[in-house]
């Protein structure tokens, strides 16, 4: 492996709950999907460890059916974990040259696998658990997807740097932005209570405006709670002037993004990055945000958006939305937020982790 377009062959360890699709509504296997198509399209050589029915560029190792009842996450990641070790442990760990993990917690596993792992951090700290770092396998190397969420990492062994997290630009920037955009403003995500969707919906009634929440409720049961807890009653008082469209497909998303005045992120835990940020600027759609982790990384303010300490300041930058301009939104997403700058920083991480086993291999030689 001399040259950066060399043939590497990666396996990619998904989030265990659900099928990874366009459609899913998280962002880690948003970005995992992005991924590896430009991964596809580089060359290399991809397989997927994801639930059944997922649909992949490469190939798809199926890990079981996906979660059919509430709850069922330590179930589904335990099944995935175990069906994956068990191959890997098997001939098939020579089929790859590295596994690159975005399930949040398969690399706590890896122990006794021959393979290195490279795992991706996508939350803020305050939401792994503590013991999850007590014990990390040798063959395990860690990366950030922002400058914010490096620095709350510090301190941990083989954090081998940062890959900013990009999108598909084309399939948002495809159609020309809408000359007049609905009246409604756009809240877009998993619905659960730390994404704060009941912020932006108390935002919308302080301003007197139209919104749509947007999104997908997990089988958590806790997140099922909040839903009919904080969500429902506002969507009741708010009457005809809010809307929830439930699972949007990926078509819907784009159309939604579009046709929004702006798009609201009212997140109540520290963001270590924004995909759907990146793809309401790639829309020409501005952003309103609270101000929380690596936000202001993403969304350039007077550019692409405006980022806000509270929800009486968020009302009042509704107003403002008229200032940004949607082609500079478009040209910022073009040059910061492409699918392309992404895999060339993770083709780099790639090369660091396989120059580390190449040293290991020496030492102990």
């Amino acid at each position: 492996m001399n040259g950066p377009r060399d043939t590497l062959r990666i396996l990619y360890v998904a989030y265990p709950l659900l099928p990874i699709s366009e459609d899913s509504a998280g962002g880690a296997e948003q970005i995992l999907l992005t991924l590896e198509r430009e991964m596809v399209a580089r060359g290399h050589r991809t397989a997927i460890a994801a639930c059944a029915n997922s649909r992949v560029a490469g190939e798809l190792f199926s890990t079981g059916d996906p979660a059919d009842a509430v709850d069922q996450f330590e179930k589904r990641s335990e099944e995935q974990t175990s069906r994956l070790i068990a191959w890997l442990s098997s001939d098939a760990a020579g089929r790859f040259d590295l596994v690159h993990d975005m399930s949040g917690g398969f690399w706590q596993h890896a122990e006794a696998l021959a393979v290195p792992v490279l795992a991706t951090l996508h939350l803020p700290r305050q939401l792994y658990k503590h013991a999850s770092f007590a014990s990390i396998p040798s063959c395990v190397s860690f990366n950030c997807v922002s400058q914010s969420q490096m620095r709350e990492f510090r301190d941990l062994p083989r954090l081998l740097g940062l890959a900013h997290n990009g999108i598909d630009l084309g399939r948002f920037s495809a159609g020309a932005v809408p000359a007049d955009k609905r009246h409604y403003f756009l809240w877009l995500g998993r619905i659960c209570e730390e994404k704060g969707a009941h912020t932006a919906l108390d935002v919308a009634d302080l301003a007197g405006e139209q919104i749509i929440i947007s999104g997908t409720v997990y089988p958590f049961l806790y997140h099922q709670k909040y839903f009919a807890r904080e969500i429902i009653p506002r969507l009741k008082r708010a009457g005809n002037r809010a809307k929830y469209t439930p699972r949007p497909s990926f078509t819907e998303k784009v159309d939604l993004i579009c046709n929004a005045r702006a798009l609201l992120i009212t997140s109540e835990v520290n963001e270590t990055s924004s995909v759907v940020a990146m793809e309401a600027a790639a829309c020409g759609t501005p952003v309103i945000a609270l101000c929380r982790g690596a936000l202001p990384e993403v969304i350039a303010e007077g550019v692409t958006g405006w980022l806000v300490n509270d929800g009486e300041e968020m009302a009042r930058a509704l107003s403002r939305v008229g200032e940004i301009v949607p082609a500079k939104c478009q040209e910022h997403a073009s040059r910061h937020h492409s699918a392309q700058n992404m895999a060339g920083a993770y083709e780099q991480l790639y090369r660091k982790v396989l120059n580390e086993k190449r040293c290991r291999l020496a030492v102990c030689h």
